[in-house]
């Protein structure tokens, strides 16, 4: 049986953690017990990749459960030019479905899918929300990259001290505590690896009014990691809140990042990083946690994609799946290791596109055409010829832009 009573669901999502960032996906340096944990007790995704290279887009594909292009944001909202930008209120949102069969729902951490109040999440199915709008915020002023206060508690802002990695983790904790007898879905996405560089125990760079900042550290590669490794105690906590409340059993625990590492971080053997088309852009790590249902100690190297996740908690929800979602349910690998339906899946980035069945990729970039057998080379060095494959492919390419190429994009 595929359904559990009534499932918790704790989706977790990094921001710019690249591929081989943490230890369970190669990395020597950084320490991720808590992560390398989840990877030992669950199951851990090969091939999962962000809907988008950067931020906004794979959060919209995430709320959405459809390619964030449906939506209109294809790109960033930035805080400089897009203030009046946001996910429209005519979506309807997981945490809206959820939360209208009866779930609780809350998000604590980075929204970055509008800055006015109108879009804000507790206007998009969400019960409580602490947390700031923007791409990022100095960790512990929570100033965002314009020189404006960004920490809110539901729709207005609501000042609270302390590192922002601890916080998120803080309210998660109480959330779960505070619900451990009703059904819920808590969405955190973490600020970490994400500039503004500030390990737990550096000082606030940013000051209201202030665009610049003044002081970053220069040894970013210590910070970068200090970072990572602070959310993972973070998820260690927010574990150790759902064994000690006899949630374990009944709470899908997800875990993924928005998009590859910038220059700063690790994408392992993958070409490229953050706002590309190659893998580095948009392959990310993942990992599925639900003691019981998903065997322990397992690897899949199916192809999912972030708005995946909305389906697969309606389907693990036992409701009925909206059929205007681009998404599949992940439901039936995860807990059953049934492979998922073949299908061809996209992105499109601005500077480039690419479609991608099975292990064949084909990206389109201006004028010029690549097809890879990301089965043989992973890493995008050698352009195959296969005609028959690159032709399909671009035509599916060509189809999947016609059915948005009417939709104005926001961001």
């Amino acid at each position: 049986m595929l359904h559990a009573a009534r499932p918790n669901f704790v989706v977790i999502m990094a921001d710019d953690l690249g591929y081989a960032d943490i230890g369970c996906f190669g990395n020597k340096t950084t320490k991720t017990p808590n992560l390398d944990a989840l990877a030992a007790g669950g199951l851990r995704f090969t091939d999962f990749h962000s809907n988008g290279a950067v931020c906004s887009p794979t959060r919209a594909a995430l709320m959405t459960g459809r390619y964030q292009q449906r939506s209109g944001i294809a790109g960033v909202v930035t805080a400089a030019r897009h203030r009046e930008v946001g996910l429209p209120l005519e979506e309807t949102t997981f945490a809206e479905r959820l939360g209208g069969a009866g779930y609780a729902t809350a998000i604590f951490g980075k929204w970055h899918l509008g800055y006015a109040k109108e879009f804000n999440p507790v206007r998009q199915g969400f019960g409580e929300f602490r947390g700031y709008v923007s791409g990022n915020v100095d960790f512990f002023s929570h100033i965002d990259q314009e020189g404006y206060e960004d920490w809110w508690k539901g729709d207005a802002l609501h000042p609270e001290e302390g590192y922002t990695t601890h916080l998120i983790t803080k309210h998660a904790v109480r959330f779960i505590g505070e619900n451990k007898d009703k059904p819920f879905c808590l969405y955190l996405p973490y600020e970490p690896p994400h500039y503004p560089y500030q390990g737990p125990g550096d000082k606030a760079i940013r000051a209201k009014g202030d665009k610049k900042g003044k002081g970053e550290r220069k040894d970013i590669a210590t910070a970068y990691r200090e970072m990572v490794e602070e959310m993972d105690k973070g998820l260690g906590e927010i574990l150790a809140a759902l064994r000690e409340n006899g949630l374990q059993q009944n709470t899908l625990v997800f875990f993924c990042s928005d998009n590859g590492a910038n220059s700063n971080g690790s994408n392992g053997a993958l070409k490229g990083h953050k706002g590309q088309i190659w893998e580095g852009g948009h392959r990310v790590p993942a990992i599925a946690y639900w003691p019981g249902r998903i065997e322990a100690g397992t690897r899949t190297d199916a192809t999912a994609l972030t708005m995946d996740l909305y389906p697969t908690m309606l389907d693990a929800a036992g409701m009925e799946k909206d059929p205007s979602l681009d998404g599949i349910s992940l439901l039936p690998l995860l807990a059953e290791n049934r492979p998922l339906p073949g299908r061809t899946v996209f992105w499109d980035i601005g500077k480039g596109s690419a479609a991608r069945r099975g292990p064949w990729k084909f990206i389109l970039s201006g004028e010029n055409e690549q097809l890879f057998d990301l089965s043989k080379d992973i890493g995008e060095e050698n352009p195959v010829e296969n005609p028959a494959i690159q032709q399909e492919l671009k035509q599916a390419l060509d189809a999947w832009k016609a059915s948005w190429a009417d939709i104005p994009q926001k961001s």
